[in-house]
């Protein structure tokens, strides 16, 4: 679980949080949305603690970030999967190779221990005959299964995710959703789920919550924003004629 506590982040005078608390709860796909402006970008980076904020803080299981030693928040960073926007693998090096760089980089396990890791995550994300392929040689879901599996090979506690749809077809996009849907509850993971897909909304959106101009305007479940009459929201999630007409035959089904 992650509680964040009204946090408060700035770039000289521009105030880019402005006192946002939430919590993101374990085994459940939590989805930020919003606006390019509103602070996605520097609220995911402030949770992988990439940025601290000026005021507030942020408590992983109950541990306060700035409490913590630099050992401690080292020791915390291991503990945390994330997946880019552009899967960012290593052109250079297998699929194997990429998936095995964590545990070359950050343990002390053996070449066949690693490589025992390696079987069963690439297994799990559906990759089983690709370990000698390189990047330029697998489709973008591909390699955005790659990245999935990279992200979870050290067993972490919290994985984020950067727009984990972008660039990817629709089908693709939706069995990227189910998959990383279904590790988090296999795992007992906490997600966080930077996204502008508001398909992945509709699909997995266990939590939502949307950010306006540096502050929480709403929260709530996939099917919460259905009813919501934030007009911000709704002019947000409904801008296109599909997801309006989704909306009032949900509404029309609950009358």
């Amino acid at each position: 679980m992650i509680d964040v506590r009204d946090i408060h982040k700035s770039f000289g005078d521009a105030h880019i949080l402005k006192g946002i608390s939430t919590t993101f709860e374990k085994g459940k796909t939590n989805l930020i949305i919003g606006q390019s402006g509103s602070g996605k970008t520097v609220f995911l980076k402030c949770l992988l603690g990439l940025f601290e904020p000026e005021e507030g803080g942020i408590a992983y299981d109950g541990k306060l970030y700035a409490d913590l030693s630099d050992e401690e928040k080292r020791d915390l960073r291991q503990e945390m999967g994330m997946v880019f926007q552009g899967s960012a693998l290593f052109d250079s090096m297998t699929v194997e190779g990429n998936v095995m760089f964590p545990l070359e980089m950050f343990t002390k396990q053996s070449k066949s221990e690693m490589k025992e890791r390696v079987d069963a995550v690439l297994k799990r994300v559906n990759l089983i005959d690709a370990h000698h392929k390189f990047p330029s040689e697998i489709s973008g879901g591909m390699q955005k299964r790659v990245a999935i599996a990279r992200a979870i090979v050290m067993n972490p506690k919290y994985l984020f995710c950067d727009e984990p749809n972008s660039g990817l077809d629709p089908k693709t996009a939706i069995l990227i959703d189910d998959l990383i849907k279904e590790i988090t509850e296999e795992y007992n993971i906490t997600t966080v789920i930077n996204t502008h897909d508001m398909n992945s909304v509709m699909q997995i959106g266990e939590k939502i919550i949307f950010l306006k101009d540096g502050l929480l305007e709403w929260e709530g479940t996939k099917n919460e924003i259905f009813k919501t009459d934030n007009e911000a929201v709704t002019n947000f999630v409904y801008s296109s004629d599909l997801f309006k007409k989704v909306r009032q035959m949900y509404i029309q089904e609950q009358n």
